[in-house]
C-alpha cells in the first residue's frame, strides 16, 4: 500500500475533484427535524467529532498536491462552526504551506449562521470565504423545521447572523430547502430572500427523505436525538418519503413561480443556482453535479479521515477508505468510484433517456431515482414530473438567453423580450376577457406564467 504522504502514482485520476470536508462530523447545535444527516452520528460511536490536528493537515497536504491551479476548500457539518476558529486559522496557514507557485485557493464554509459573531466574520472576509447561509424563508417557514435542540426557532439566531455577515462585506449565498411546509410559497421566499435581506445568490435544494415502511413513522419525528435514541441510520434506500418532503409536482410550481419573477426582473442581478446551471446545460456546459451526465468527482471527507463516494451517499457501502492509509486521489480514481460516477449514465431508464428535457436534468440524482417510469421500469427520479414541468416551461426563454451568450451579447437581454411578450398577452387577453390571476399568487397574466404555456 502507497503511503498516504507520498505523491500518488494514479494516471486515471480525474483533472479535478470536490471534496466537502466535514470537521465535526454530523454533529450540530441545531435539531433541524429534515435533517438526516444527524442520524450519521450512529456511524462513529466512539469519536469525540472534532477533526485532528494531524488530519486537517494530511487533508489539506493531499487535497493542494492532487489538484491542478484552482482548488476548493469547502467545509460543511453538521455545523463545521463547532470546531473553535483556531482550527480553521490553522487551515489557513497549512494551506499557505503547502500551496504550490501559482496555485489559487478558495475557501468556503456552509453554516446555519447560529454561532457567528464579528471574529468569525472578519476572519471569512479576511481570506475572501464564499459563506452559504442555511435560511427557509421568513420567520414564519424557517421556522417550521429549522429548530433548536429544544424545538424552539431559529430564525433570529440565523438572521443575526447574516447582519454580521453583511457588517463585514462577507461574500454570501442563500441555501434554501424546499420541503412540504414553505413549497407553496415561492414568490413569498424569493422577494424575501432579495428584496428583506438584499441575497444576490441563492439555492434551492429540494428535500426528499426516503424509507420503507418500517422507518417512515420513526422518520417523520425527526432525526435528533429522543432520549434513548432509537433513531435508524439513515441510508438511501426505500420507496416511501417523510411528511416533510416535497412533493414533485409542488417542486415543479415552486421552481417555475420564482423564474417567472426573476426572468422578468433579475437577470444578471440576482445569480439561482438552477438558473444558471439550466443555461449551462443550452450550451453545452454542466456546473452542478445533480443535472450532469454523469458524477463521482465530488466527495464527502468525515472527520476520522474516511472518505465516501458522495456527500448523500455517507453510509457503510459508499466508504471509499480513509486517507490515513490511502491517498485521496487514489481513493477518487479507484474502479469502484468511477463506476459509482457512470452508473447514473448507465442505468437511466429508457423513459429518460427518449425524454425531451434529458439534456437538462440528465436523470438527476440518483439518490432521488427511486420509482419506476410508466411501463414499470425502475429508476425514475422521485422528483422527475416537477423537474419536467420546470424544463419545458423555461426551454424557450433559456434557448434565447443562450443566443444572447453565443453572440457575446448579455443574457439580461431577455428581460426586454418579456416586456414585449407581456404586453401582447395583456392585450391579448383584454379583448378575450381571460383575466384570471396565475396561481402563484404573483396577480400577472402572461403567456409564460406558472408553469402555464398560454400561446
Amino acid at each position: 500500500m502507497q503511503a498516504p504522504n507520498s505523491p500518488s502514482t494514479t494516471t486515471q485520476s480525474p483533472r479535478y475533484f470536490h471534496v466537502l470536508a466535514k470537521p465535526t462530523g454530523a454533529v450540530c447545535n441545531l435539531d433541524c427535524k429534515y435533517c438526516f444527516f444527524l442520524s450519521k452520528q450512529a456511524l462513529y460511536p466512539d469519536s469525540d467529532f472534532r477533526m485532528a490536528d494531524d488530519l486537517l493537515e494530511l487533508y489539506i497536504r493531499q487535497l493542494l498536491e492532487s489538484q491542478p491551479a484552482q482548488v476548493s476548500i469547502a467545509w460543511q457539518g453538521g455545523e463545521p462552526t463547532l470546531m473553535d476558529l483556531d482550527f480553521f486559522r490553522r487551515s489557513m496557514e497549512l494551506v499557505e504551506k503547502y500551496r504550490r507557485p501559482g496555485q489559487s485557493v478558495e475557501h468556503t464554509i456552509q453554516t446555519n449562521g447560529t454561532r457567528l459573531d464579528d471574529e468569525w466574520c472578519a476572519f471569512f472576509k479576511q481570506h475572501n470565504f464564499l459563506v452559504g447561509l442555511s435560511i427557509d424563508g421568513p420567520r414564519q417557514l424557517h421556522d417550521i423545521y429549522r429548530v433548536d435542540k429544544g424545538g424552539r426557532g431559529t430564525f433570529d439566531r440565523v438572521m443575526c447572523g447574516w447582519k454580521f455577515l453583511k457588517t463585514q462585506e462577507v461574500k454570501c449565498n442563500i441555501l434554501c430547502t424546499v420541503h412540504s411546509g414553505n413549497v407553496e410559497h415561492a414568490i413569498e421566499i424569493y422577494r424575501f430572500f432579495r428584496d428583506g435581506l438584499g441575497a444576490r445568490v441563492m439555492q434551492f435544494i429540494p428535500i426528499v427523505e426516503r424509507g420503507d415502511a418500517n422507518l417512515i413513522p420513526l422518520a417523520n419525528i425527526g432525526w435528533g436525538l429522543r432520549g434513548t435514541d432509537s433513531r435508524p441510520l439513515y441510508v438511501q434506500s426505500g420507496k416511501r418519503v417523510t411528511q416533510r418532503s416535497v412533493q414533485s409536482e409542488q417542486l415543479g410550481r415552486f421552481l417555475i413561480g420564482i423564474f417567472d419573477e426573476w426572468v422578468r426582473s433579475d437577470v444578471g442581478k440576482v445569480y439561482v443556482q438552477l438558473f444558471d446551471t439550466t443555461l449551462g446545460a443550452h450550451v453545452g456546459q454542466y456546473s452542478l453535479c445533480v443535472f450532469s451526465p454523469t458524477c463521482g468527482d465530488a466527495v464527502a471527507l468525515e472527520h476520522t479521515g474516511d472518505l465516501y463516494s458522495c456527500d448523500h451517499y455517507v453510509e457503510p457501502d459508499f466508504k471509499l477508505g480513509n486517507i490515513r492509509e490511502s491517498q485521496m486521489v487514489d481513493l477518487v480514481a479507484s474502479a469502484r468510484q468511477r463506476k459509482f460516477g457512470a452508473d447514473k449514465q448507465t442505468t437511466l431508464p429508457k423513459y429518460c433517456r427518449e425524454c425531451e428535457v434529458l439534456y437538462a436534468c440528465n436523470g438527476g440524482c440518483p439518490k432521488d431515482r427511486f420509482i419506476s417510469t410508466p411501463d414499470g421500469e425502475p429508476g425514475l427520479n422521485y422528483l422527475c414530473a416537477g423537474y419536467k414541468k420546470f424544463f419545458r416551461h423555461v426551454a424557450e426563454p433559456m434557448r434565447l438567453m443562450a443566443e444572447l451568450l453565443e453572440s457575446n451579447r448579455p443574457p439580461a437581454q431577455i428581460m426586454r423580450w418579456y416586456v414585449i411578450e407581456d404586453a401582447k398577452w395583456k392585450a391579448e387577453t383584454a379583448k378575450v376577457g381571460r383575466n384570471e390571476p396565475c396561481p402563484c399568487g404573483s396577480g400577472r397574466k402572461t403567456k409564460y406564467c406558472h408553469g402555464r404555456d398560454r400561446s
